[in-house]
């Protein structure tokens, strides 16, 4: 897991082996930042800012998650990305449970060693494409001037200056100085090539050994690398490098390299893939299934800085105060980063939204002594609290109701109590027959025709 690898809290102190320049500034911005991208770029000149101050200084990781607003995940990408490269060099020392690394910033090859390097040329191709690459290769073009109708007419230091004799106090002591050291470019481990291969198939008749002696075996390897070439393969290539001299120049072997690339295995130019894929990365899209709500908080809590956490859960920048206190959670309580983010989330949902440093302190303590490590073990033992503090709440109430005296019984009347019960009946008279309602009716009718007779 990545916190195996590098935490906020880990220390880190620079060496810079020369003062750089605006040419190297060029040299990263043109060449080095098409081949690893923006981020690596801005960890070199953050580290190369801060590495030109006269006093030496130690820093902790959480100080480059602060100012290039970067997760430690992507700190470390880009750290390993300089590594790889060839910008920088990395130390480490445990001491107990702290560790404690050393930042070498190296220069980067200029542009002749640059061009001159089959890996990072071919690279750079690959990238920016022919047009772009043909437009940076004449942009630091020198023009060759014909120096043969020219006398060299320069004084040496002898013309110029004389001895003169004076006291010298200490000319010389043991204090070490600053040099200027050159990049020794790409680190490259040429082990998995077979050399004694390859040799055992040329003959020496044709390819004398002196030849291929003269060659550097690592040009072989990248070369090899490269092209994806196997040790018969470079056999071919080393013969056809060959001039009229017996012997096989630098370039022609590059060149030789590239035409059998071309001839037998593709025409277009090779492209490099990034190999390396930490533990706990993510998967590509389609590979896995969707997570859980809890999978992604917690895949939140192990991306994300405090400062861009507290800036999620407030809707604005941070108070000074709270990310004071996050530093501390983890530079004193030595809490990593992913348990302090799930300690302020719980701290902000379950306090109101206050953040408190009290109350943060002492589920810090707490949980150091538990040795809480990880985000998952932060959030069981986050849930497990406030399941026991709502028990203790329901308990609490449930006891209080059973200590409360009963209250005296008021008298109630009768049609209260059954107000639920089914009504009865209302008495009435019996209806009378309907054959004697008939026979009324029929009386009546008679009356009025008798009445109606009458008037007429």
């Amino acid at each position: 897991m990545l916190y195996q690898e590098l935490q906020p809290v880990d220390a880190y102190t620079l060496k810079q082996s020369a003062s750089f320049s605006e040419y190297d500034r060029q040299l990263l911005s043109l060449f080095y930042q098409p081949l690893t991208g923006p981020e690596p770029i801005s960890l070199f000149l953050t580290l190369w800012a801060d590495a030109e101050t006269n006093i030496p200084r130690t820093f902790n990781h959480y100080h480059l998650m602060n100012h290039l607003s970067m997760s430690l995940p992507a700190v470390f990408q880009a750290r390993i990305s300089l590594e790889a490269i060839g910008l920088l060099r990395s130390y480490m020392r445990m001491e107990g449970d702290s560790r404690t690394f050393v930042y070498e910033l190296l220069p980067p090859l200029d542009a002749d060693q640059f061009f001159h390097d089959p890996l990072l040329a071919t690279f750079l191709f690959s990238k920016i494409g022919e047009t772009s690459y043909r437009e940076l290769r004449a942009r630091f073009a020198v023009d060759k001037l014909d120096m043969t109708k020219y006398k060299e007419v320069s004084r040496n230091f002898l013309d110029v200056y004389t001895p003169v004799n004076g006291n010298a106090h200490e000319l010389l002591n043991d204090q070490p100085l600053r040099q200027k050291t050159g990049s020794e470019g790409v680190p490259f481990d040429d082990s998995f090539f077979d050399f004694s291969l390859m040799m055992s198939g040329l003959s020496e008749q044709m390819v004398p050994r002196s030849a291929v002696a003269g060659i550097p075996q690592q040009l072989i390897a990248k070369l090899a690398f490269l092209y994806s070439l196997s040790p018969l393969d470079m056999q071919k290539v080393i013969m056809m490098a060959l001039d009229d001299k017996l012997e096989v120049p630098e370039d022609r072997l590059r060149r030789a390299a590239t035409d059998f690339y071309k001839m037998n295995i593709s025409n277009t130019a090779p492209k490099l893939n990034r190999s390396y894929i930490p533990e706990d990365a993510p998967e590509p899209a389609g590979s896995q299934p969707p997570m859980s709500k809890q999978q992604e908080l917690l895949a939140y809590f192990k991306r994300v800085s405090p400062r861009e956490l507290l800036y999620d859960l407030i809707g604005s920048e941070p108070f000074s105060v709270d990310v004071k206190l996050a530093e501390r959670l983890m530079n004193v309580h030595k809490l990593p980063f992913e348990v302090v983010n799930v300690l302020l989330h719980y701290i902000v949902l379950n306090n109101d939204g206050k953040i408190t440093s009290g109350f943060a302190e002492r589920i810090a303590s707490h949980w150091a002594v538990k040795k809480v490590d990880s985000a998952e073990k932060a959030m069981e033992l986050s849930r497990k609290g406030l399941d026991e503090s709502e028990q203790r709440k329901k308990e609490g109430s449930q006891t209080s109701v059973r200590s409360r005296k009963p209250a005296r019984e008021e008298q109630v009347p009768d049609w209260f109590r059954k107000k639920d019960a089914t009504p009865e009946p209302v008495k009435t008279e019996p209806a009378e027959d309907d054959e004697e309602i008939e026979n009324k009716r029929k009386a009546l009718m008679a009356r009025l025709e008798s009445m109606r007779n009458e008037v007429n």
